[in-house]
């Protein structure tokens, strides 16, 4: 089954239908034409016969045509489009009639010839007459098959009744003819109408596709132009328009892409701009940001197509662009200070020194803020931050085509400074920028006075890496910060040396850590009239197998910084209790903390282990830490002090009255023991002065029921004024005993007698002590 009559059998869409009728009520010229032949004709067959007849077949031609035109007239005047599909079938009815009437007048005429007139030339004329105007049948009539069917039937039947009727065989079977005729014609007018509802139902899908192409180019956010193979405009819509900045009534089709935009363009773009979209419009570039005049940023897209255009699809991308410089602007630059990081800071110095000689002179400079905890502590992090923000732009003042400035970390900041080769004359120029750096900072209503530590490496520009060069700057830096107070040193080739050595030496103890080869002596407290050792404090010490003894203010900081210190705290505390656990008499021992052991509350878990796992009193451990450990979280470390109090651990204050805050501590912390720094004993023999401070610390600890411990006790006239001040609930220090290993069942004398070797490493004997513990 064809198309059409699938469509016909499921009901012709309305809209198809209307086209189809529609297509009956054009080409009026041939109906015209048709009627004037018609009615010529048979006035020549009445010239030629004399058969009044035809006159009458004239007339009702003519009847006929004039009934047609009045039905033409009312379809004209109808509204096409508010048609039903029941009003549509009656103008087709309407328009069937006619046409079926005119084929049958055709027929009745050309059947009277044969039959009556037996005229041949009558015969003739209406045969061919009626042929000729079946053929017109599929040119006019197509669009209604009820049209071709009857204007088919209505020719045919009269003729082939005349020649059946006329009893001669020949034109009997002659006639029989014009059903494969009739079917024939009525086929060609089917395809034909077939072929006009495919192009219908093809043309609605074009409509509507276009539509939506239509649609979806006055919609799309992003700018859209297809163009030939010659570069040349077929497409373009609005928002291409608008973001080309091209007059919207300007017209562009068929013109070319880089010619349009330097004559219509608002703003004509640049030669590089326009190179560009001719790459692109060629093919030869796919993709491209390109950044207009007008500080837009378009981003374009090109894709081939079949036929050998191109289709461009772009997009302002400029709020992209900005977040994107804005993002890129907060990784590179310091958000306090707005200088360089140490990132970007490497490639800005890495550039401006490639574009230099290798052989000239460059300088790295670090700077560290002297003193800027104690800003933060005394002023505020806020005054800290603007302190910082302010040398940041005094920095940023000194920055030039042959200086560099960035910011590392917290307070240290670093200049780049490209020289010639005279070396003197660069360090000159530094130790001037060094000296702009320092000085008085007003903050608000104050006004700081800043000194800045550097360390400085000079070197060839050639051989610049930023890792190692800021390896010797900080080496140099290090001894400048030994120094303080605005120190600017220079590096020299043995800090290299010193450094190599300090990183053995930390490896050195982390290998001593790991294997247990630290080990611990005592130093015993005394009651101050020297009869009886109270407690002991627990001392670690290192024996390198290559230097020797390594002092614990050597080692201990190297610890902090590996972040190592934990767990020789906690081989202490292992050690002092397993030695405290084996003395006949339950004196104490006293452990000393570092602030990173206050940082959580592990701690506290593992002591309470070590004290259940050799049976001790937790009275006998004495934890003691120092003023700083409280300097930057007091209520954390407070908390986990408590933790230890709660289970029922000896908490003593150590080095007391070095720190900032001393004596608000004493109330506000879970103290038990003050033990008084050895600065406070150590001139109260010549100094009243010294002692009256001693007096009233002594004093104020005692008010608040705080066992008192003076350390450094060294001299006997010390010893004699403490204890006729009664100062002391226990003294610790030289003039009794120094550390000692640990030796059980032995006597301390209360003379100062020491034992020959008193700090040696395990397995080393000490002599000279009577037993007593």
């Amino acid at each position: 089954m064809s198309p059409m009559k699938q469509m016909e059998a499921k009901t012709l869409p309305t809209d198809v239908y209307l086209s189809f009728v529609s297509s009956l009520f054009g080409n009026r010229g041939t109906l015209v034409t048709g009627v004037v032949v018609h009615v010529v004709w048979c006035f020549i067959v009445f010239s030629s016969t004399g058969s009044v007849f035809y006159l009458a077949m004239a007339a009702s031609f003519m009847a006929v045509f004039a009934y047609r035109m009045v039905g033409f007239a009312k379809f004209d005047k109808m509204d096409k489009q508010s048609l039903s599909r029941r009003e549509i079938a009656k103008v087709e009815c309407g328009y069937v009639v006619g046409a079926a009437l005119t084929a049958l007048l055709l027929g009745i005429a050309s059947g009277y010839a044969l039959l009556v007139l037996q005229n041949t030339f009558a015969a003739f004329t209406c045969i061919a007459m009626t042929l000729g105007s079946m053929m017109s049948i599929v040119g006019r009539n197509y669009g209604s098959r009820h049209a071709v069917d009857y204007q088919t039937m209505a020719c045919c039947l009269p003729i082939m009744g005349a020649c059946l009727l006329s009893g001669q065989l020949h034109l009997a079977l002659m006639s029989l003819l014009l059903i494969p005729f009739g079917l024939t014609t009525r086929s060609m007018a089917m395809g034909v109408r077939d072929f006009l509802y495919e192009n219908v139902i093809a043309t609605r899908d074009i409509t509507v596709i276009a539509g939506r192409f239509d649609t979806a180019l006055k919609t799309m956010a992003h700018g859209l132009v297809m163009l030939d193979g010659d570069g040349k405009i077929e497409v373009i819509n609005r928002q291409a328009r608008d973001l080309l900045h091209l007059d919207p009534v300007a017209e562009v089709k068929d013109r070319d892409l880089v010619t349009v935009l330097q004559r219509e363009a608002a703003v004509a773009p640049s030669e590089a701009i326009m190179w560009q979209v001719a790459r692109l419009a060629e093919g030869a570039q796919r993709r491209a940001l390109l950044q207009f005049g007008d500080g837009r940023h378009l981003e374009f897209s090109a894709s081939h197509r079949s036929d050998g255009g191109v289709v461009l699809i772009f997009e302002d991308v400029s709020a992209r662009v900005a977040t994107e410089e804005k993002i890129l602007h907060m990784v590179r630059f310091d958000a306090l200070t707005a200088l360089p990081n140490r990132g970007y800071f490497s490639e800005l110095a890495t550039g401006k020194l490639q574009t230099i000689d290798e052989n000239a002179l460059a300088a790295l400079l670090v700077l560290d803020v002297d003193g800027f905890k104690h800003v933060n502590d005394m002023r505020g992090h806020v005054v800290g931050d603007r302190l910082l923000a302010f040398i940041g732009m005094r920095m940023a003042a000194l920055a030039g085509d042959d200086v560099v400035a960035g910011r590392l970390i917290g307070d240290e900041f670093v200049l780049l400074i490209m020289g010639g080769a005279d070396r003197a004359a660069l360090e000159q120029r530094i130790r001037d920028l060094h000296a702009r750096i320092q000085g008085s900072y007003p903050i608000g209503d104050l006004r700081l006075t800043v000194s800045m530590n550097g360390g400085c490496v000079i070197d060839g520009a050639g051989g610049f890496d930023m890792e190692n060069w800021q390896i010797r700057a900080d080496l140099a830096l290090n001894d400048a910060k030994s120094r303080g107070n605005g120190t600017l040193t220079f590096f020299r080739e043995e800090m290299d040396a010193r450094y190599v050595e300090e990183q053995k030496l930390r490896a050195d103890l982390r290998q001593a850590i790991e294997d247990r080869g630290l080990y611990v002596v005592y130093q015993p407290m005394y009651r101050p009239d020297g009869s009886q050792v109270e407690c002991f404090e627990a001392l670690v010490r290192w024996k390198h197998p290559e230097k020797g003894l390594i002092g614990p203010n050597v080692f201990i900081p190297l610890a902090e910084d590996m972040a190592l210190v934990s767990q020789i705290t906690r081989f202490v505390i292992e050690q002092a209790c397993r030695d405290c656990a084996s003395w006949k008499r339950p004196i104490p021992v006293s452990v000393n903390l570092s602030i990173h052991d206050l940082q959580n509350s592990d701690l506290v878990a593992y002591a309470a282990d070590v004290l259940s796992k050799y049976g001790l009193e937790p009275s006998r451990l004495h934890l003691e830490v120092t003023e700083s450990c409280f300097m930057n979280e007091p209520v954390a470390v407070s908390a986990i002090l408590n933790l230890f109090r709660a289970k029922g651990v000896t908490i003593a204050i150590d080095d007391f009255g070095t720190g900032f805050s001393s004596l608000s501590y004493l109330h506000s912390l879970p103290l038990d023991i003050v033990k008084i720094d050895r600065a406070f004993v150590k001139d109260i023999e010549g100094e009243p002065r010294h002692l009256k401070l001693l007096s009233g610390i002594v004093h104020l600890s005692r008010e608040l029921g705080l066992k008192v411990v003076l350390e450094g006790v060294e001299t006997e006239g010390q010893l004699a004024l403490i204890n006729q001040h009664d100062f002391a609930d226990l003294v610790q220090g030289y003039v009794f005993s120094p550390p000692f290993l640990p030796m059980r069942s032995r006597k301390l004398p209360r003379s100062r007698a020491l034992p020959p070797n008193p700090q040696a490493p395990p397995g080393v004997a000490a002599k000279g002590l009577k037993p007593a513990l």
